[in-house]
């Protein structure tokens, strides 16, 4: 189905896949930068990368094109398999951010958020390929500027969500309570599936998640990522973010002329 798209549709899908990943990076671990091992970060990264595509296969011909194109599975069925599918994506999940070496550097949280970028990545650039394609039985495939928008509001939800899910997963590391997120984050991943694959031919769905992403980012943010560091480096981040919100408010209420502080 997608060996009849033009080379440059496919590169633009692939593309798409990846903004995802500098959403996610830009507006949570950019400004961490210093508090984490960020080579680590970027080895679990491409880690999401490699195995979200052996997913996103999965998702593809399992979901997609076995149960909703071809018509052979009903919601319960597409719901089991999306289920096993993310039970699979948990447990790898729970196996890389739960290694000792890992759970010693207080690092789950964040290796888990990259992890997650890169699952997110890969299944988005594999629904955008299927939905840049005519072929696909729905009102809204083939290369369109509506297409597109549809393509970049997938990468941003699936990236987000499969990253908020994964670093949800490594806080749970580090508070001993493994077992519970596991079956959380299962139900939550084959809930992202399906509602993400739906929303190839209803975009109402990527609508309908946005806001569950919104309720759960500020916590993000504020609980899971800052478990990953020591008590002194978490400590020093809220300093840092303190005076970086003093000295950005000081810089946009000054007169042009004056020093945005007296002191030294």
């Amino acid at each position: 189905m997608a060996a009849e798209l033009p080379l440059l549709h496919m590169q633009l899908a692939f593309a798409i896949g990846l903004i995802g990943i500098y959403a996610g990076w830009r507006g949570v671990i950019a400004r961490m930068t210093g508090f984490y091992d960020l080579a680590g970060a970027v080895k679990y990264l491409l880690y999401g990368i490699v195995s979200g595509m052996v997913f996103a296969v999965a998702i593809d011909e399992m979901i997609l094109q076995f149960g909703v194109i071809e018509g052979k599975l009903n919601i319960y069925g597409v719901s089991a398999i999306a289920l096993l599918i993310g039970a699979s994506q948990s447990a790898l999940v729970m196996f890389l951010v739960g290694r000792p070496r890992v759970v010693n550097l207080r690092a789950s949280p964040p290796y888990g958020w990259t992890l997650g970028l890169g699952f997110g990545s890969m299944f988005t650039s594999v629904l955008s390929v299927r939905l840049f394609d005519p072929n696909l039985v729905s009102d809204f495939s083939g290369f369109s500027e509506i297409s597109i928008l549809m393509a970049v509001g997938i990468s941003a939800s699936a990236c987000i969500g499969h990253a908020m899910i994964s670093a949800y997963q490594g806080s749970s590391v580090l508070q001993n309570k493994r077992f519970k997120s596991f079956y959380v984050s299962s139900f939550a991943r084959a809930g992202v599936t399906v509602t993400l694959v739906l929303s190839l031919f209803t975009p109402f769905f990527i609508i309908f998640i946005a806001p569950i992403l919104l309720y759960y980012w500020p916590i993000a943010q504020k609980v899971w990522l800052p478990m990953g560091m020591t008590p002194a480096a978490a400590q020093a981040y809220r300093r840092t973010i303190r005076q970086s919100d003093r000295i950005r408010q000081a810089a946009d209420d000054r007169i042009r002329g004056e020093v945005v502080f007296d002191e030294e």
